[in-house]
């Protein structure tokens, strides 16, 4: 008898995937009527928001990729992210744009780097847990004016998402510190077999790769976008949402923060846009709550973006450890500096 039910749950470990996406395949047949507006809204908030917001970054990506521009970069900040991050100068790229342009932006740049072999393994590895965040226009304007109706907010979660951002990068400096790749040469063993260097005799080709390369990754994120925001749905139209949130409510009733909030809390975790959506139209004096709350999601980034990233980096022999690792901890710290920030500065706290 026990090793029948041993067999039995090997098999459903076996199995796993294929039964979750059955499972998933027969909620879009059964939830259709809830489905379909979720995924309209989908399309529209990866249309009206993500695209304008991120493809014009992957193009310039692109095509700075193509010039010296990296190299250049690495010879004057080398002595800032050598002794900061443990990473050669050329990683401030990734950094930078990483910073100014949203997810999952610093990721790309992150496999990039590896792929033609730009920084070493750990490098990369290390760039891959602190430079993929959510960008300043999403932040400020999408969540602070457009969700909480206050460009202040929005200024509050930015400064705080940037300084969590550097302080896990700080801390992930000792992340494989004594690997024997630090000896690695970097721009000599440099192979930029998927890049030429652009001139004006080129400059259409380059400029056309770059928008195909950019179309490819915009899409991918579009794709995962529509699924998130039809699982959601499912999750809520099935009951399943409501029923964690009773399971949850002895816990938050015993931290003392409001139950309403753990329906956008799990949201958030699967998807952020929405997450944060839900949990900015929640009346409550404290209204510190949810900007705290915003700021962890901000930082974690979600489910969704970090499968995009998995997408990512499967193509290469990064780990995906460290990008884990990293947004909980960028979740933790963002959320903490901001109650710091509004305990400490008076024009920081909303609360009625």
């Amino acid at each position: 008898m026990f090793s029948k039910c041993h067999f039995f749950v090997l098999k459903i470990k076996r199995n796993i995937f294929a039964l979750v996406f059955l499972a998933f395949g027969a909620s879009l047949l059964l939830f259709s009527t809830s489905n379909l507006p979720a995924i309209k809204k989908g399309l529209s908030l990866w249309a009206n928001s993500v695209v304008p917001s991120l493809f014009p970054f992957f193009v310039a990506t692109e095509l700075l990729m193509n010039t010296n521009f990296v190299n250049i970069l690495g010879r004057f900040l080398n002595k800032i992210m050598k002794p900061l991050f443990n990473i050669r100068g050329e990683g401030s790229f990734g950094f930078i744009m990483g910073l100014i342009s949203g997810y999952p932006v610093g990721a790309k740049i992150a496999c990039d780097f590896r792929e033609n072999n730009i920084c070493s393994k750990e490098e990369c590895e290390r760039l891959l847990s602190f430079t993929n965040n959510s960008g300043p226009l999403f932040i400020v304007g999408t969540v602070g004016i457009s969700m909480f109706g206050n460009s202040t907010i929005g200024l509050l979660l930015l400064i705080t998402h940037i300084l969590a951002c550097i302080t896990v990068g700080v801390i992930f400096r000792f992340w494989k510190f004594n690997s024997s790749s630090l000896d690695y040469v970097g721009n000599k063993n440099s192979n930029y077999k998927n890049y030429k260097n652009v001139t004006f005799s080129n400059l259409g080709e380059v400029l056309g790769k770059s928008i195909t390369n950019s179309i490819s990754t915009i899409l991918m994120i579009g794709g995962f976008v529509v699924i998130f925001s039809s699982i959601i749905s499912i999750l809520k139209a099935s009951g399943i949402l409501s029923s964690l949130v009773l399971m949850l409510t002895p816990i938050f009733d015993f931290l003392n923060i409001d139950s309403y909030f753990i329906s956008g809390i799990l949201t958030g975790l699967l998807e952020i846009t929405n997450g944060i959506s839900s949990i900015s139209i929640i009346n409550i004096k404290a209204i510190s709550v949810n900007i705290i709350i915003t700021a962890f999601l901000l930082g974690f980034g979600g489910l969704s973006v970090l499968l995009q990233v998995l997408s990512i980096t499967s193509k290469t022999d990064l780990s995906i450890k460290p990008y884990i690792y990293g947004k909980l901890l960028h979740g933790v710290l963002a959320a903490f500096y901001t109650f710091v920030a509004i305990s400490v500065f008076p024009f920081f706290n909303f609360n009625l």
